[in-house]
């Protein structure tokens, strides 16, 4: 159920995505610097927007909105 060997390839061709059958050592650490990024930018991102944020009419004190 395997569908056979893997399929030959040229083993000259250079890829930026890694080529065929690419599993880096190190793609757990990768994907989590890769994530810790993203949510600095996110964080950030939210951040500037609640400063920038106006409001004609401000919620009632008790409820909540996302940029309080």
């Amino acid at each position: 159920m395997g569908g056979g060997p893997k399929v030959p390839y040229p083993k000259h061709v250079w890829s930026p995505a890694g080529g065929w059958y690419t599993q880096p050592s190190n793609w757990k650490a990768n994907t989590a610097v890769f994530m810790g990024v993203i949510l600095g930018i996110s964080a950030l991102t939210w951040k500037l927007s609640a400063e920038r944020e106006v409001r004609y009419k401000m919620p009632e004190p008790d409820r909540f909105y996302p940029s309080r």
